[in-house]
């Protein structure tokens, strides 16, 4: 639809696609009422099962790993409290004031390092790993819908060979129609039962790659933390000691007529005083062997050059949370019936004359389907902005496109 608007379809190709619409609800109601056989691929059927699996496991893993995110973000916060509360009641005469300091920016410097790190060897891999699956479920829902142009023409074809008066014409026309059908469905199938297999079979390394990333990341920064864990200790040890014996005196302000006196200065630290405060090593290079790199053998798709860039700085919040959007009844900058707006997150090529050619970036005014009996999981209907902004002609601009490549904006 949205070619209709920028390069103007005629009347007949707007009836041809109605037609096909009318004609594939009914297949589908004759196949339910048992009245028409339907083409069964238990094979092709298993690996879609084994698809949605992944997606949801796949789903749930980066919902947690962005959960996980977002706790080292608050620990770090509330560590770096912490240091600063000890850094106001460590009075300037004390012992060890510029070890704690120090302790105190290498601890920030760790926290900050380690969230880096698994944003970049775990979150962003993750993104790249399910950027594949919404251009496949799409292709899945095409194939699902060519299947049934299949099977509606290949009935069509088959009665009229029954027919008691048959008609050479009708007969050959339908037959044409039927190679053309089959041709398509068994194009996208025959693409769709290599790719499915392989993309099962990936997850194995995936997972692997991902947890072994995660669990030396964090087995490093432990190891680093309690490094600077035990220098805060001897400090603070040395402190107690030194206090305890005497060894040094808190100074007392002079009164501002009292001459000033001499002070006296702080014994030096007796032997066995903590050792220099550990220097940590923050970069960005690769882990030591023995912790893998997420992400050197994924089965490539078409998808993965148009994934979304990664926000890091909003782990803190709510990740998954809604943005509710309002009614477009009684305005006149919104289509009839607008409820909500989606951005594209890829780019999307329409494939059949109802549907919308999307760029990674456009809006989309989402609208009711006219029939709802008429839309497939996973399809939404809408108008993109910029075309009902230039036309306003919902019948020429409106087509459906698949809802896993946008994500709800407003």
């Amino acid at each position: 639809m949205a070619e209709m608007g920028s390069k103007g379809v005629t009347a007949g190709k707007i009836a041809s696609n109605v037609q096909k619409k009318l004609t594939r609800a009914q297949e589908k109601v004759l196949q339910k009422l048992g009245k028409a056989d339907e083409t069964k691929d238990e094979q092709f059927e298993q690996c879609v099962q084994n698809f949605n699996k992944q997606l949801t496991e796949g789903t749930r893993l980066q919902k947690d790993l962005r959960t996980y995110l977002t706790s080292v973000k608050a620990m770090h916060e509330a560590s770096k409290k912490l240091n600063e509360c000890l850094q106001e009641v460590y009075e300037p005469d004390w012992p060890g004031r510029d070890e704690a300091n120090k302790i105190a920016e290498n601890n920030d410097l760790l926290w900050m390092d380690y969230h880096q790190k698994l944003v970049d060897q775990a979150l962003l891999t993750m993104d790249t790993y399910l950027g594949q699956f919404p251009d496949i479920k799409s292709r899945i829902a095409k194939r699902g819908r060519k299947l049934v142009d299949y099977d509606s023409a290949r009935h069509h074809y088959e009665s009229l060979q029954t027919a008691k008066k048959k008609d050479e014409a009708k007969i050959a026309k339908a037959e044409e129609e039927l190679i053309k059908a089959q041709k398509v469905f068994e194009e996208m199938n025959v693409d769709l039962q290599e790719e499915l297999p392989s993309l099962w079979n990936s997850r194995v390394g995936f997972y692997v790659n991902t947890f072994q990333s995660i669990a030396g990341l964090e087995e490093n920064f432990h190891k680093e933390m309690s490094k600077l864990n035990q220098s805060l200790s001897d400090v603070l040890l040395s402190l107690e000691k030194q206090h305890g014996s005497n060894t040094f005196t808190i100074k007392a302000q002079p009164s501002d007529n009292a001459p000033a006196k001499g002070n006296k200065s702080p014994s030096p630290p007796p032997d066995g005083s903590p050792a220099a405060t550990p220097e940590i090593r923050v970069n960005h290079e690769p882990e030591p062997a023995g912790v893998a790199t997420p992400g050197a053998a994924l089965p490539k798709s078409p998808s993965q050059s148009s994934l979304p860039a990664v926000v890091v700085e909003t782990f803190s919040g709510t990740v998954n949370g809604a943005v509710e959007g309002g009614s477009g009844a009684g305005r006149l900058d919104l289509p009839p019936g607008f409820m909500f707006k989606v951005q594209a997150q890829h780019d999307y090529t329409a494939t059949d004359t109802d549907e919308l050619q999307l760029k990674a970036g456009d809006v989309v005014l989402v609208i009711p389907f006219q029939n709802p009996e008429e839309q497939d999981e996973g399809w939404l209907m809408g108008v993109k902005e910029s075309d009902w902004n230039q036309h306003r002609e919902l019948e020429k601009c409106r087509g459906v496109f698949p809802e896993n490549f946008t994500e709800r904006v407003q």
